[in-house]
């Protein structure tokens, strides 16, 4: 495994802080995003790096493979992310201490043109990704993660290629998902 490059850390709400985008020197696979999230998982000098906070989620960014960019992030007790996508980026996750949740929809949403989108029964699936595990995913994955412990923190890698271009954020009322904000790379700043 390459060694991350000097990461750096935050404490806030997490949106990801402005990174610049790279040309990626070759096209990255989901599986690769998700082999490197198993090794960085595994490594305890990255995962110790994070400092933890009982408040909000902290993170590290790494370089991943091939120009993908990656983070560690800590998860306090009961903290989730609320719905969202990663637009046109594949990614990948792992849990490397605790234990999240996933809800994802198995479905792929217009990528324009809709504010507001009624779903079909027996979209969504769940997940629960113990230390050690995790999955890859395609372009317009649409889930939600979730730290359901009432008294441990979780600790988690994602990488995702191409560096993230955008993130839509949802909200969800019964079968009714919402689009609620886009957010760019300039808006993390």
């Amino acid at each position: 495994m390459s060694a991350p490059l000097a990461p750096s850390a935050s404490t806030a709400p997490l949106a990801p802080p402005h990174a610049p985008v790279r040309a990626p020197a070759r096209a990255v696979t989901a599986a690769e995003l998700l082999d490197f999230a198993l090794r960085t998982a595994a490594d305890p000098a990255v995962i110790d790096s994070l400092p933890l906070d009982p408040e909000g989620r902290t993170w590290i960014r790494l370089d991943g493979p091939g120009g993908s960019e990656a983070w560690v992030i800590g998860w306090p007790p009961g903290t989730g992310t609320g719905w969202h996508d990663h637009a046109e980026s594949q990614g990948a996750f792992v849990t490397a201490r605790g234990h999240l949740r996933e809800h994802s929809l198995a479905v792929r949403l217009p990528s324009e043109g809709w504010r507001s989108l009624e779903l079909a029964p027996d979209l969504d699936r769940s997940r629960s990704l113990g230390a050690g595990t995790g999955r890859a995913f395609g372009e317009h994955h649409v889930h939600e993660v979730l730290n359901e412990s009432p008294t441990e923190h979780a600790v988690s890698v994602h990488a995702y290629h191409p560096p993230l271009p955008l993130i839509r954020r949802f909200s969800r009322s019964g079968q009714v998902l919402t689009l609620e904000q886009v957010e760019r790379p300039a808006d993390w700043q």
